[in-house]
């Protein structure tokens, strides 16, 4: 089988370089491409020198020309301390990014995939989530550079499906955790386990009883692989997450059993159009891609405090 050219943009970042770890060790000729908003050199300075992984320092809000087989389209900062820290230039990310990039698989005749994101539900009022959900987003909040940016994109890749007969994959992630998060990302894991390891308090806001369901970064990747490889018939949307809720009191109860720490619990006022509650239906995952998670929250967790206590020293 011949190496398949693949373009990952948002290769630097957390997500990003762990799919170009996966790329590179499957064989394939891997170009990331990153304007290190939030992406950092050091996510993939192993893989410099490598004969099949090349780094490019470039902004998908403008075009770009090269020649792929396979476009991952990740480029965009994906938490609320990055993404509305400078919210115009995140939608144009996410909408003006999707149009560089189907503009360049277009012409390349390359099969592209977009990140999406469980936020395009919104302040879900149907639970769990199903891909046919159309969301309860607010359009003109703090979150909606984020949530409309991405819901823009995925428009642009069905219609780019429909009016081009483009190859499109569209995958929902919810929550995603692991190695290479940035520890100042003010997303609950980073957050929850930075505090412990510092002894500061831990911030819970609201009541605590708000819930998320936490995927390790390794399954994720299974499915986010095998989406770009299911016939062309299915573009998605397929939600990829972990169906299993935990409340933010019991995942801040986990963190301080894991490090061992002696750092309190405060509760803080909840921010704006912070979603009550999130949970992936994984039934057309399953089907579709015959992919469930297999790593359980502690488990990841560990490997997770690992890699966070190792950069503090």
């Amino acid at each position: 089988m011949t190496a398949k050219k693949i373009l990952v943009t948002g290769g630097a970042g957390f997500l990003g370089s762990h799919l170009c770890d996966r790329l590179v060790a499957r064989g394939d000729d891997v170009l990331c491409v990153d304007n290190f908003f939030t992406g950092s050199k050091s996510n993939v300075a192993h893989l410099m020198g490598l004969p099949n992984f090349e780094l490019m320092r470039h902004d998908v809000t403008f075009p770009l020309y090269v020649e792929v087989d396979e476009i991952y389209n990740l480029a965009c900062p994906a938490s609320p301390v990055h993404y509305q820290y400078d919210p115009v230039q995140t939608t144009k990310t996410s909408v003006h990014g999707a149009i560089n990039m189907l503009g360049l698989a277009k012409r390349c005749k390359a099969k592209i995939l977009q990140a999406s994101t469980s936020e395009v539900y919104g302040d879900p009022e149907m639970h769990p989530q199903s891909e046919s959900y159309w969301g309860h987003v607010n359009p003109i909040g703090i979150r909606s550079c984020y949530d409309e940016g991405k819901r823009c994109a995925e428009t642009l890749f069905f219609d780019y499906h429909r009016q081009h007969q483009l190859r499109i994959k569209v995958v929902r992630i919810f929550n995603t955790y692991g190695p290479r998060m940035h520890p100042n990302d003010g997303r609950v894991v980073s957050n929850f386990i930075m505090q412990a390891l510092r002894g500061d308090d831990i911030t819970l806001y609201g009541d605590g009883q708000q819930t998320r369901s936490f995927c390790y970064v390794d399954d994720l990747l299974d499915a986010m692989v095998r989406m770009m490889d299911t016939p062309d018939e299915f573009p998605g949307p397929v939600n990829i997450g972990n169906p299993q809720e935990f409340t933010m009191a019991e995942l801040a109860a986990e963190v301080l059993a894991l490090t061992g720490s002696k750092s309190k619990i405060i509760h803080l006022p909840i921010p704006a159009d912070d979603p009550r509650q999130r949970r992936p239906d994984l039934t057309l995952a399953k089907k579709m891609l015959q992919w469930e998670p297999t790593i359980a929250l502690r488990q990841g967790l560990e490997k997770t405090i690992k890699y966070f206590s190792d950069i503090r020293h």
